[in-house]
């Protein structure tokens, strides 16, 4: 990674100095600042249906912090998952939801409030609902991974400590219209939800996993069916 990297935020505000420790704790990996690596993307993310946002530029030194990449070759999406139980409220009506929070929970979970910054998947509301899909068994794992796909999001880079915060510097700012990019942000989850349901939902393919048998056979990280 560069030791120092270009990011950008989304937000209807213009945002020179992120403050630790503010925020909503229920977002993804928990509270910190959450970024891109696309000034597309924060177009997208800062606008409302009718409210023009803003697409904060920063540059952030790398160098000495400890940063958590869950796309790294020594994690798979279950640690992603386990992350995500551990923030967002999910919906788990059915006894085996709960079965598979727990067993990921106890299995998959990542000490990742000792790092400084995350790298990962960002779960709006499409791909939460990907994930809910597999804890409740409608969808495998291949399923799961497959999905993470469909509308392109990227990753998002989080500042979690102190240290990271102090390394962010300001850069500038670009208006996102409302006119343009919440638009292209409906489109874009609308063609993932679109080719989840038409595609990938109903696409069963013989020797797919699913939670179920994650849990019989007490499936751990380093089984290669995981990889």
């Amino acid at each position: 990674m560069p030791m120092i990297k270009e990011l950008y935020h989304g937000s209807s505000n213009i945002i020179e100095k992120p403050f630790f420790g503010y925020g909503k704790p229920y977002n993804d990996y928990g509270l910190g600042f959450y970024c891109t690596d696309s000034l597309e993307m924060a177009k997208e993310w800062g606008v409302g249906k009718d409210q023009d946002g803003y697409a904060n530029c920063y540059e952030i030194e790398c160098d000495g912090l400890r940063i958590l990449e869950l796309n790294a070759p020594e994690y798979c999406i279950l640690h992603w998952l386990t992350v995500l139980l551990q923030n967002r409220e999910f919906d788990v009506p059915s006894g085996l939801a709960l079965e598979a929070k727990e067993y990921l929970l106890a299995n998959f979970s990542v000490n990742y409030e000792s790092y400084d910054a995350i790298i990962g998947y960002r779960a709006d509301d499409s791909y939460f609902s990907f994930a809910q899909d597999f804890i409740n068994g409608t969808i495998s794992y291949r399923q799961l991974n497959n999905a993470m796909y469909l509308g392109k999001l990227g990753q998002q880079f989080v500042l979690k400590s102190k240290k990271a915060f102090d390394r962010i510097t300001f850069v500038g700012s670009e208006i996102a219209e409302s006119s343009e990019w919440y638009a292209k942000k409906m489109l874009r989850d609308k063609t993932a939800r679109r080719e989840y349901f038409s595609v990938e939902r109903n696409r069963r393919q013989r020797g797919d996993l699913y939670i179920t048998q994650i849990m019989d056979e007490e499936m751990m990280p380093d089984d290669p069916r995981l990889r």
